[in-house]
């Protein structure tokens, strides 16, 4: 079935009015939604409760506008990244199944999810990890019909991380985890992506020693964020297949450091959608849905030969000043502000860079 995809703002925290005013509009109905990626106003670390917050209130939305019972929605996946610094504004992408035919011969977005096996407190940041959410990307990609991994641009995914509860439960059992509790987030994150990577041949499977630590392991499609919500891999899967009908294509690139902009457009043209040589804003002509960013403070501490401060910082964590910064280039690079920027890009992308994709109206 042809995927329908929408952009809305949320206008507070517990805001879905948007996502019910497609519903009403008739753009898909509340039973056809199978997927959310969005951005909410909090502090994105882990105690992050607004993620919850328009988690709850999207859910609630569709109860009361579809006829899917109360397990049926809990299971569609929903990955919300907190955190809008800088110029960013909250708001949600919202995917749905209509059945909209389309040219048999031409490549059309699908999605694919899938939920991987359990992921224990002790696998973070260890092979077991890497291995369970390989496991679950292949899963995805067939759920999709998704053949070749050339044809996938985009796996969004939510992991657990550690909590205080979470490591006494692995020590009651006899383990021990990989990491301290702050530092999971990021570890979760990067362990994800190279089960990405791993599924989609991007590497090899990585020895213990190498992960999160071997930055020249990476994915140039994962986009991971973690969570204390949940207890295994929510993935969400994106690729182009033939005969999938539709109007949309999605394509990807890497933005090289924080102020790569033409690895913003390189995506853009990647999905389907001619640009100019130096393009602009204007030149998209509405045609673009939205861009999906990962990105992180350098460790290396430069960008582009000059020094960088964010990682001393000790008032404003660089996860804020890189957010922040990435933000304002893809604001500018596609003339919205309503644009998917994440932190915690390890294995993600180049070091400093990031994965970048996007979704066009191809208007077919």
């Amino acid at each position: 079935m042809a995927i329908e995809v929408a952009k809305v703002v949320l206008k507070h925290v517990q805001d879905a009015a948007g996502l019910e005013e497609r519903i009403v509009a008739g753009q898909f109905s509340a039973d056809e939604v199978v997927a959310v990626i969005g951005k909410t106003e909090g502090n994105g670390g882990v105690n992050d409760f607004t993620r919850i917050l328009a988690d709850n209130a999207f859910r609630a939305a569709l109860a009361r506008h579809g006829k899917r019972s109360a397990e049926q929605i809990r299971a569609v996946p929903m990955v919300w990244s907190g955190g809008c610094d800088g110029v960013i504004t909250p708001h949600a992408t919202v995917f749905a199944r209509n059945g909209t035919p389309g040219p048999a011969s031409k490549p059309r977005l699908v999605i694919g999810t899938a939920v991987s096996p359990e992921i224990l407190p002790e696998d973070i940041g260890r092979p077991a990890m890497v291995e369970k959410v390989a496991e679950g990307v292949r899963r995805a990609m067939r759920d999709a019909g998704i053949d070749s991994t050339a044809d996938v641009h985009y796996v969004q995914t939510k992991t657990p991380l550690l909590t205080i509860d979470a490591v006494r439960d692995a020590a009651s059992r006899g383990h021990r985890v990989a990491c301290e509790v702050h530092d999971s987030m990021g570890v979760s994150n990067g362990t994800t992506a190279l089960g990405i990577a791993v599924a989609l041949g991007e590497v090899s499977m990585p020895n213990a020693a190498q992960i999160c630590k071997d930055l020249s392991l990476y994915s140039s499609v994962a986009s991971c964020s973690s969570g204390v919500e949940l207890d295994a891999a929510q993935i969400v899967l994106l690729g182009n297949r033939a005969g999938a009908g539709g109007r949309y294509r999605i394509g990807h690139s890497v933005m090289k450091d924080a102020i790569d902009i033409d690895g913003i457009y390189a995506a853009i043209t990647n999905a389907g959608l001619a640009l100019p040589a130096r393009p602009r804003a204007e030149d998209l002509k509405d045609r673009l849905v939205n861009c999906f960013i990962k990105c992180e403070a350098d460790p290396r501490g430069e960008l582009r030969g000059r020094r960088q401060i964010m990682l001393d910082d000790s008032d404003v964590h660089h996860h804020r000043h890189s957010k922040a910064a990435v933000g304002g280039v893809a604001a500018a690079a596609i003339g919205d502000p309503a644009v998917f920027v994440s932190v915690d890009a390890m294995h993600q992308g180049p070091q400093g860079g990031g994965p970048v994709i996007a979704i066009v109206d191809v208007g077919e």
